[in-house]
């Protein structure tokens, strides 16, 4: 593969264009023109598909257009471009079995195909959601590691210090980003689980000072940074320098793609490719160990919608069959906690990207945005829902998805609000009403009883 600093070379010195001419002249027209060429269309009716042969096309388009359009480099207004010889060669000596974790809680990051019988790797947490209080937080993390199925962890983003709100880029989000590390290290001890490993680093951070600032405070080589690009197949310093920090300290990355449908890649047919091309990207720019993408609908914010489904079950499934670099999908849903939706959100996401190869990552609800709208029991159910549909076949996941969208697609756009952490959960205990405990057994059993999932692991709240 080639290095890093031929990589940050061509940002410096690859061919200049606006920012404009990158978008308009050539990300959509190359686009396009692969979207048509490999024949690949949109099938409403196959949230999961089972296609083997379009999912090959999806990646063939999502290399040829790699390899015609590059990633753009805001800072410098230049194109970093790679042959069709360098993307080849990071496919073949990209990581392979990353161990994450210390101690009890390390573990080898699986890599899987479609409708692999291995079990997922299930990240849970309340994925960067914004929480108000420390207490919360810690509270939180516990929770979360004490999950049986949670395999590392995905912290939320703490908003205040001493009741300050944090400013990206000030002392306070220096202070901010290196109390959360520090709390979230409380959390798993209390769990019993301090070798968990944390795999979005450091969420209250902004900019790269925070990360690094950060890092110093028990972020460990075991961990992972996540960093991302910028919509669409665009990077900046900021997250260049990230990335140069990252190496030189040796830890790993959660490579972050969050295609925008409805964007600059269009529809869902678009958006596959790009998630797709974005495989090689992370392995050349990004350096990650795992791809971490998340298409979300430019409207409703979520991912958990029929077209976000069908685009990255069809990417995952292109990534898996091709690529050996791991796929940890993240999801957003548009209910809040303690709701029957949310849990019909995740377990169609989950299940859509489970069977198409992918593990998952699991807790952001009301679009994780809204604050303290979060829960541990959400994630809980949804990484049951993930072991029990390892190894089934995409056409039986297509109906369960088919059944499960019918309940709740026509709420995305008004979804129920739910109840905020410290509603449905005791703030003081961190232990759940019995109500939601309530709600969580009802909707395990239809799944079991409907759907027919064999849930494989003893779930706490039975």
């Amino acid at each position: 593969m080639i290095s890093f600093a031929t990589v940050v070379e061509r940002a410096l010195n690859g061919p200049i264009c606006t920012e404009r001419d990158f978008e308009l002249d050539i990300f959509v027209p190359n686009l396009r023109k692969v979207v048509e060429k490999y024949g690949i269309k949109y099938d409403p009716q196959h949230p999961v598909p089972a296609d083997d042969d379009l999912a090959d096309r999806v990646w063939a388009a999502g290399l040829e257009f790699l390899g015609e359009t590059g990633v753009y480099c805001l800072d410098t207004e230049r194109r970093i471009l790679f042959t069709k010889e360098e993307i080849a060669g990071a496919l073949e000596t990209g990581p392979r079995g990353t161990v994450f974790g210390e101690g009890r809680d390390a573990k080898k990051m699986p890599r899987r195909s479609p409708e692999d019988k291995t079990p997922p790797w299930c990240s849970v947490g309340p994925t960067s959601s914004p929480v108000s209080s420390e207490l919360f937080y810690v509270n939180l993390v516990q929770a979360h590691a004490e999950n049986p199925l949670g395999d590392s962890i995905t912290i939320p983003c703490l908003t205040t210090v001493n009741g300050q709100p944090i400013v990206g880029g000030s002392p306070l989000g220096i202070e901010g980003a290196i109390r959360a590390v520090l709390l979230t290290r409380e959390g798993m001890r209390r769990a019993g689980r301090p070798g968990m490993p944390i795999v979005n680093g450091v969420t209250t951070a902004a900019q790269a000072q925070e990360h690094i600032a950060a890092h110093r405070f028990g972020i460990r080589n075991t961990d992972a940074l996540e960093i991302g690009t910028v919509h669409e197949m665009k990077i900046d310093f900021d997250s260049l320098n990230k990335i140069a920090y990252s190496l030189a300290a040796g830890s790993l990355i959660f490579a972050e793609n969050g295609v925008i449908l409805g964007g600059l890649a269009g529809g869902p047919a678009g958006t596959a490719v790009v998630t797709a091309a974005y495989n090689p990207v992370d392995l050349l720019l990004l350096r990650g160990a795992v791809q971490h993408p998340f298409p979300t609908h430019f409207d409703l914010g979520v991912t958990s919608a029929r077209d976000t489904i069908w685009a990255r079950s069809l990417a995952n499934q292109a990534v898996t069959r091709n690529s050996s670099l791991p796929v940890v999908n993240v999801g957003y849903s548009a209910a809040g906690p303690m709701t029957r939706m949310l849990l019909y959100e995740h377990s169609a996401w989950v299940i859509g990207s489970v069977v198409s190869g992918g593990s998952v990552e699991v807790g952001a609800s009301a679009r994780g945005t809204a604050l303290d709208y979060t829960s541990p029991m959400d994630p809980l159910f949804a990484s049951e829902v993930a072991h029990a549909v390892a190894g089934m076949r995409r056409q039986e996941a297509n109906g369960i998805v088919n059944a499960l969208l019918e309940k709740y697609e026509a709420q995305l756009r008004d979804p129920p609000t739910g109840q905020k952490y410290q509603e449905c959960y005791d703030a003081v205990s961190g232990k759940p009403k019995p109500e939601f405990i309530e709600l969580y057994r009802e909707v395990r059993r239809e799944m079991a009883d409907r759907f027919g999932l064999q849930f494989k692991h003893a779930s706490p709240y039975l």
